[in-house]
């Protein structure tokens, strides 16, 4: 058995309709992701990696070759994706997650409206991230290609992500065409804020 594989959804394909359609989550899930695993298996024959688990290849990953950095990359960063999303979404954030975004940036509207300018603001493929620094604090960055704030590539924007928002075109062209941002904004319809509160507190606990 290889060693990364295709993570299933947590909901049908068609679940996240009318804002995210059946025919592009089929395509993006069996098609891209299941690319990225395929790739990054085969990247990772004969090499130091081969025994690492997924975060610990992204903390080192300018050791490794560029089919690795996007593969992994790729891997980890649908996963996450999927994890996030909801057909019956908790649409506002509460609890330690909520005050942490409050003192940050100022209300839930502004960390929508940075993620979404991030996201626009992407030249070509990327991310759009809300992310853990290192020091507790949160920030948002946008990331080119299959990067993420894990990498040790990020100089300037280190940390663990905790939600992230795909502005590859593939994610979105079938029913948005060009029209990123009615993408972005569709988004928050579907994410399950109760996922990220998840992935804030158990990253935040280890960093206590």
């Amino acid at each position: 058995m290889s060693k990364f594989q295709l993570p299933d959804l947590p909901y049908t394909y068609e679940a996240l309709e009318p804002y995210f359609d059946r025919e592009t989550m089929t395509i993006h899930h069996q098609k891209h992701h299941q690319a990225y695993v395929d790739n990054l298996n085969k990247a990772l024959i004969g090499t130091s990696a081969e025994d690492l688990e997924l975060e610990d290849i992204l903390a080192q990953v300018s050791q490794y070759s560029p089919a690795v950095r996007n593969n992994a990359g790729g891997h980890y960063n649908h996963s996450l994706f999927w994890q996030i999303l909801s057909a019956a979404p908790k649409t506002t954030p509460t609890g330690k997650l909520a005050n942490q975004i409050d003192a940050t940036f100022g209300s839930l509207d502004e960390v929508k409206t940075k993620i979404k300018n991030a996201g626009l603001g992407q030249f070509g493929s990327g991310w759009s991230w809300l992310y853990l620094k290192y020091n507790g604090t949160l920030d948002v960055v946008a990331t080119a290609n299959q990067d993420n704030p894990l990498m040790d590539t990020q100089l300037t924007s280190r940390g663990v992500p905790i939600l992230g928002v795909d502005v590859w075109e593939h994610a979105y062209y079938l029913k948005y065409q060009n029209k990123r941002a009615d993408y972005l904004d569709a988004f928050w319809s579907v994410l399950d804020w109760s996922a990220v509160e998840k992935r804030y507190e158990d990253m935040i606990g280890k960093l206590i």
